[in-house]
């Protein structure tokens, strides 16, 4: 009997994408995130998740390799900012793929804020000319009292001119939003600051996680040591507070990661009430929600 032969993209697990990239290949061009210093993620702590930029001839060669065998329509740069690579670099990368795997119809990454202070609009231009369509950006909080706390390494200031100038280039934006994580004392003010970061940059897709610790608290409550975790009504009030104050033309909202109890979905601005009266549903009458078991949930 034959062997199978192996698949040609290399991965060092654990290896993260967003929900909506489920059907895409993950191709990872760097091992890690750059920054790791998040006291809320654990995605990238593992030893062997230690960040480096990947070999670009062995990233090139899986692209062509890839491109022998399969037939793919979507493509995700892993790990957790493969914009922090130079953009003549990221350019090759995009330019392999259009070679050698012209099926692709659109090319998405993880981008931290700080990535882009480097890159000027000409520059994100050419990566979406060259086939990047989309960036998502844990924003996790408009709020710089709650950013400081978790110790983000970015402010509401700097994320928003990062959103504005990816938007000028003419990338999507899918932009993240963590519910609970300014705990109880800092709720109000999370909600309320996350919607105006989003007010200001208009991103064209928003979507709502919820903090959790699978690994425990410790390495989170260094810096936020008297932080209290929302319990499931009081993130529903958080998640209420936040959609209501949000004034955006043309974005579409999920909260439909496997981390939220209640699954949301819609375009805001014209389904806002709809979604309000859902999360209201919750609040109210919560064994008639349709929440998602716990057993069901998790990162």
């Amino acid at each position: 009997m034959a062997m199978q032969e192996a698949f040609p993209v290399s991965y060092i697990e654990p290896v993260f994408r967003p929900p909506s990239e489920a059907h895409s290949l993950i191709l990872p061009v760097t091992n890690g995130c750059s920054w790791n210093k998040c006291t809320f993620c654990e995605m990238y702590t593992a030893p062997q998740k230690k960040f480096r930029a990947r070999d670009e001839a062995e990233v090139l060669d899986e692209i062509r390799r890839v491109g022998e065998r399969y037939i793919v329509n979507r493509i995700f740069l892993a790990d957790g900012d493969a914009m922090v690579l130079p953009t003549h670099r990221l350019l090759r990368i995009l330019e392999a793929i259009a070679e050698h795997i012209p099926s692709v119809e659109r090319v998405t990454s993880y981008c931290l804020p700080r990535n882009l202070k480097r890159k000027s609009v000409e520059e994100l231009k050419e990566l979406r000319e060259a086939g990047l369509a989309m960036l998502y950006v844990g924003a996790e909080s408009g709020d710089d009292e709650v950013l400081e706390r978790v110790n983000k390494g970015e402010t509401a200031a700097s994320t928003a001119d990062a959103l504005i100038k990816a938007g000028e280039a003419g990338l999507k934006r899918s932009v993240m939003i963590l519910n609970g994580l300014g705990g109880l004392s800092l709720s109000k003010q999370h909600a309320l600051n996350s919607a105006q970061l989003l007010n200001q940059t208009q991103p064209e897709f928003v979507s709502t996680l919820v903090v959790s610790f699978p690994q425990g608290m410790e390495r989170f409550r260094e810096r936020y040591p008297d932080f209290v975790e929302l319990n499931q009504q009081q993130l529903f009030s958080e998640l209420r507070q936040f959609v209501a104050e949000l004034a955006l033309d043309n974005s579409t909202f999920r909260s439909d990661h496997a981390s939220n109890a209640l699954v949301l979905k819609g375009e805001l601005g014209q389904d806002k009430d709809r979604l309000l009266a859902q999360i209201d549903h919750a609040i109210s009458r919560p064994d008639q929600a349709g929440l998602r078991p716990e057993w069901m949930r998790g990162l």
